[in-house]
């Protein structure tokens, strides 16, 4: 038979018609999922807009330049009750595309593969950051979304410790930084080098920041905790850690109120679950948020949501912005933002969209308890809910509200420089955020008098304080220029920034024009002014202590009271702290601060933050790196505790007594309250009890007891095998141990 031209064509194209349709059936699923088991706010709506078979297990997500999803696929985690297997190169990062604009996600590919546990992702720099096992790379998005060849930006990105314990979050703030949880390191490109500096350590899964540039993060017992003020303002002193001003707890009240009964570690001690075998308060919060899309209502701005995947639901707290604090409170005392009764409804994370939406991150799967932690009553419960086989699913979630259009999001791929000025001051936080930091890699310096323009109004004060970091991020500030900033503006937040910016332009020959504008800062008579004052005069100290240090003692006389000002005032006097008590006159707080930090200063024991260790001594003995992975994320790396999660390991009666309590306790666990060093600690969990862990072995506890002796006894004692073994068969009545039965029990030694 033969064809005409016309007829091979449409020969031709019949053929490809067909090829493409039996090809879409995989590449163009969409998802068709019912959420009838959820409840949600009235006024919103939920849908489900992604799912599996296009990724599994997603634990991050980021938007690029032209609004696609990109998302963290941790597919090694807990592949089963055992753990086996985590180790696996399987995880991935995945580009979500919804080719036929009908809001759901039809398409995927895959961008990086064969990656062990990856965490974290951030479009920034005209790359990508990315977790791979314990490192920190970037790369380059070739044509055709090809990686180019990654660059390490830090091999010891996660310092040891299992995956719910590691580094995550990579968040790039408004001072053009990138922060983390989990860590206490921040990172960012500048002049073609990658820098890294040390930073407060903060919470423990997800990071979050309001429209100021304040950090919020969370643990598990936690709901929410955050720094009363800018990021690394009160850690300029080496040897004073500030303990009231950054990472407190910002909810007091940690309640949820779930739809249904759910399976929890320790669902089986007294005031985990109420008479109907329903969660109290969270055991695994994660994920915070503060909402700046500008698609919810106004009430609804700034608000924090947190992900608690143990309860299959999302709580809303709402921010109070006091002059030198922040606090926080739950919206209702009775409900929750979203809750299901869908035991696979597992929100990890949470993020503002570049549409306004708020998107949720959610891993759906049965397991969410890491086996280095996980009760033995857990493991029987998921295996007896058949949670263990819910594998290899995840979804992403989307909420909006039903009486506000979404914005549409600009393609920053091609939105011209004047254009991204104009984006600094729109409504989404997201769009703000992408803006500056797309006119900094154009390196828009050619926008310059825009710039200046925008930071000096405060017509749009979000704007004006991007368009000030913008400014920052193109080395494009001077002395004379911030002081026309300064000069021009009456918003209390962007004169709070002025002055930290100052700090770059510290010198003798400035010292006395800045004492002039410091002074008239002070006249205005303002509570948040004067914090900031005295946080931003850390470098004029040291160059010009006569000038300065006076400042400072009038501040701290007028605010003698307030712990945080205390804490920036000892933050800025670092290296005069003698001269400071000598020559003028300190009482209370701000005083007792003071001899902490010369008693800490004269026993040469810095903050722990500024104390690097090199990767060869962080594994010399199996002590240390067992506590570094199971023990440090509670208590903390150097011991000192965590708020709201674990108490000091220094000067406590548990370390310094009996060796074989120590040891029963590291078996067997404990739950609070319970007294350490004369203070009274009400823990929200219990530390769990080594023994439900296989892994771990005699000689491993007795590695443990004898690094702890070795790091925080005031005198050492030694345990042997066969002891832990015995201590191993002697379990305490209710599977853990409390204070009291502690205290009743007569351990040797």
């Amino acid at each position: 038979m033969k064809f005409s031209n016309w007829g091979k064509f449409i020969l031709v194209l019949v053929f490809s018609s067909f090829i493409f349709s039996f090809s879409s059936q995989s590449d163009f699923f969409e998802p068709d999922l019912s959420l009838d088991s959820y409840v949600v706010e009235d006024g919103f709506e939920l849908s489900i807009i992604a799912s599996e078979p296009h990724f599994s297990a997603p634990v991050a997500m980021d938007f690029d330049d032209r609004g696609r999803m990109w998302v963290v696929e941790m597919r090694g985690y807990m592949p089963n009750l055992e753990g086996i297997g985590e180790e696996v190169p399987n995880g991935r990062i995945t580009i979500l595309e919804d080719l036929d604009n009908d809001g759901k996600i039809d398409h995927s590919k895959v961008f990086l593969d064969e990656l062990v546990l990856p965490r974290a992702i951030a479009h920034a720099y005209g790359g990508l950051l990315y977790t791979d096992g314990p490192a920190l790379y970037f790369v380059k998005i070739k044509k055709n979304d090809k990686p180019g060849k990654p660059v390490l930006v830090d091999p010891i990105y996660a310092d040891g410790g299992n995956v719910e314990h590691q580094p995550n979050g990579l968040m790039l703030n408004i001072d053009n930084w990138i922060y983390n949880a989990n860590t206490n390191f921040r990172y960012r490109l500048k002049d073609g080098e990658w820098l890294k500096e040390p930073s407060s350590y903060r919470g423990q899964w997800g990071i979050t920041k309001d429209n100021f540039g304040r950090l919020y993060v969370n643990n598990n017992s936690t709901q929410l905790q955050g720094d009363h003020v800018l990021p690394n303002t009160l850690i300029r002193n080496e040897y004073f850690k500030p303990s009231s001003s950054v990472n407190q707890t910002l909810t007091r009240n940690q309640r949820v109120y779930p739809l249904h009964a759910t399976a929890v570690n320790r669902g089986y001690m007294d005031g985990v679950l109420d008479e109907k075998g329903y969660l109290v308060n969270v055991t695994a919060s994660c994920g915070p948020l503060v909402y700046r899309g500008a698609n919810f209502p106004a009430d609804y701005d700034q608000n924090v949501f947190v992900s608690v995947p143990e309860a299959n639901l999302i709580k809303r707290n709402i921010l109070t912005f006091l002059p030198t604090e922040t606090e926080a409170e739950q919206a209702w005392d009775d409900k929750e933002f979203i809750a299901s009764t869908d035991e696979g409804f597992r929100p990890v994370n949470l993020f503002n969209g570049p549409d306004g939406a708020m998107y949720i991150v959610d891993m759906h799967r049965g397991i969410i308890q890491h086996k280095a932690f996980i009760s033995q009553y857990l493991t029987k419960l998921l295996a007896e809910k058949q949670l263990d086989t819910m594998q290899n699913q995840g979804r992403i979630l989307k909420v909006i509200h039903k009486d506000k259009p979404l914005n549409a999001y600009p393609n920053f791929a091609k939105a011209k420089k004047k254009e991204l000025v104009s984006l600094l001051s729109h409504p989404n936080g997201f769009v703000r955020d992408r803006a500056q930091q797309k006119l900094i890699q154009k390196d828009s310096k050619s926008v310059q008098k825009d710039l200046i323009a925008l930071a000096k109004s405060d017509a749009k004060p979000l704007g004006s304080l991007h368009a000030l970091y913008t400014l920052e991020g193109l080395d494009l500030l001077s002395f004379d220029l911030l002081k026309e900033i300064l000069e021009a503006t009456s918003n209390d937040e962007k004169m709070a920034h002025v002055l930290r910016l100052f700090e770059g332009f510290a010198s003798v020959s400035n010292s006395s024009e800045m004492a002039g504008i410091i002074n008239s800062v002070l006249a205005e008579e303002n509570e948040f002014l004067d914090l900031y004052v005295a946080i931003s005069l850390q470098p004029w100290v040291q160059v010009s202590p006569d000038i300065y240090l006076p400042i400072l003692a009038e501040i701290g006389k007028k605010h003698s009271r307030d712990k945080v000002v205390s804490e920036a005032i000892v933050s800025s006097i670092g290296g005069l702290e003698k001269r400071f008590m000598d020559e003028y006159k300190t009482t209370g707080r701000l005083k007792r601060n003071i001899k902490k930090a010369i008693e800490s200063r004269d026993d040469e024991k810095m903050n722990s933050i500024f104390v690097r260790e090199s990767g060869k001594d962080d594994t010399r003995t199996n002590g240390l790196k067992l506590f570094r992975t199971i023990c440090g994320a509670c208590h903390g790396a150097d011991g000192s505790g965590i708020a709201g999660l674990a108490p000091p390991l220094t000067n406590s009666e548990y370390i310094d007594g009996s060796i074989q309590r120590l040891a029963s306790i590291i078996l067997h666990g404990i739950s609070g309250p319970l007294h350490v060093g004369g203070k009274l600690y009400e823990l929200n969990n219990d530390m769990p009890g080594l023994i439900n862990n296989p892994d771990i072995t005699d000689q491993d506890v007795v590695d443990i007891t004898h690094f702890l002796q070795n790091a925080y006894a005031k005198q050492g004692k030694r345990i042997s095998v066969e002891e832990v073994a015995k201590l191993r068969q002697e379990p305490p009545v209710n599977g853990v141990y409390s204070e009291k039965e502690l205290l009743e029990n007569r351990f040797e030694k």
